[in-house]
Parts: C-alpha cells; structure tokens; sequence
C-alpha cells in the first residue's frame, strides 16, 4: 500500500492572533507561513508524489501551491473530509478564552467525549479523516503502484488523530502529539498495520528552545503557532 506524506499547513493568521479558525473563511497564511510554503518544494525534492490531496480551506490551498507550481502536472485534488475539524461555536473565538469552557477540560482529557457546540463531534472528526486516507489508499495504489507515494495537506487536528489511528492509540491519547505548522509527518500503510516513519518533522529545532512564559500541560486545540 503507498506512502502517505501529511503536510500540516504553513502557520496562519490565525495562528499568530490566537484563534480557533475551523472552518472559518479567509483564513490565510502569514508573512512566516508563506516561507514554510515556499521551502516544502525543496524539502521534498527528490520524492516522487504521485498525487497531492488538501483540505479545502485557504490555508491549506496556499501551503501547497508552491509544491504544484514547482511539478507541473502534479494531480492535485481537494477533499473535505481532511478538512479542519468542525468547531460550530468556537468557530474564530480566542483560544484564552475558550481555556475557560467547561468543555475544554474533556477536550484534553477525553476527546473521544468531546463534541462542539454546533459543530461535530471529535470522534467523527477521527472518522470521516480515516475513512478519507483509506479510500485515497486504494485509488493510489490503483492508479499507481503499491509503492506509490502521495501528499496530503491538512490540519493539526486532523494529523493527529491520524497518527493515533495508524499507531492504534486511542483518540483519547491523541493529544500527546505534536504537529507544529508545515511539518511532515510519513505514514506507510501495509496490508496489515501502518508504519510511521516521520512525525512532525520541521528540519528546525527552535521549538525546543525554552520559552520565558513555560508551557502549560494543556495541548493547543487545532495544532497551535509552532516555534516562535
């Protein structure tokens, strides 16, 4: 089966202003996000990327679009159900205000538990993004070999609960991991298990610096900034 590439998109502006986007338009990436862009063609030379998969959102569009302009005739497809979680009422509000939810507490401690005012559950969220991965699986392999690999760009969410998926982690653990913005996490399905190969991999280990105000034990919902 082939090699999945999971890119999470370059750091946005909703990122750097302290948001929970979602689904929410217009969210763009910034001045910083738009270099990661520009650097993933570079940092895949080499690879041979049968296909590219994205989330919809603008976010996304924009972190692959250096890659499609670097390999013409790169296939290049969109697919909602790799799309950011569904927020419904946290959609565009301050995460240091959400801190404050009742819900946030089950958020980190029991996702599978967690569904959003107005928006979807993230159990669901897990569901529909796997499904996704295994039926992009197949048509790859189809269309172009079992050793074939493909690139899909999507969302810190999203990614992990991913990895917890291929690892058989349960979605409750699945805050233990960590994408930050434009990272490259590398899966490798098989006929009877996956293999993760990468995991958050940036190439830049300024996010290991410590920072003046410490880190709390909470996990950044949605995937957070990244590296300062």
């Amino acid at each position: 089966m082939p090699t999945l590439i999971l890119v999470r998109h370059g750091r946005s502006t909703a990122n750097t202003e302290g948001l929970l986007a979602g689904w929410t338009p217009g969210v763009a990436l910034d001045e910083r996000g738009a270099a990661q862009a520009a650097s993933l063609p570079g940092r895949l030379e080499g690879v041979p990327i049968s296909e590219v998969v994205a989330s919809p959102l603008q976010r996304c569009q924009e972190t692959i679009q250096p890659l499609l302009d670097a390999r013409p005739g790169l296939p290049a497809h969109s697919e909602e159900r790799i799309g950011e979680c569904h927020y419904g009422d946290w959609s565009g509000r301050k995460l240091a205000e959400l801190g404050d939810e009742p819900l946030m507490e089950v958020v980190q401690a029991h996702p599978s538990a967690a569904a959003f005012p107005g928006g979807e559950s993230m159990r669901a969220m897990q569901t529909r993004a796997a499904e996704a991965v295994r039926e992009w699986n197949a048509r790859v392999e189809r269309d172009h070999g079992a050793d074939a690999v493909y690139l899909m760009c999507s969302h810190g969410d999203i990614i992990k609960s991913l990895v917890a998926d291929a690892l058989g982690l349960h979605l409750d653990l699945f805050q233990r991991i960590s994408v930050e913005p434009c990272s490259i996490t590398v899966i490798r399905y098989t006929r009877l298990r996956p293999f993760l190969l990468r995991l958050g991999d940036t190439g830049d280990f300024a996010s290991l610096v410590p920072r003046e105000e410490a880190a709390g034990g909470d996990a950044p919902v949605g995937g957070g900034a990244g590296a300062p």
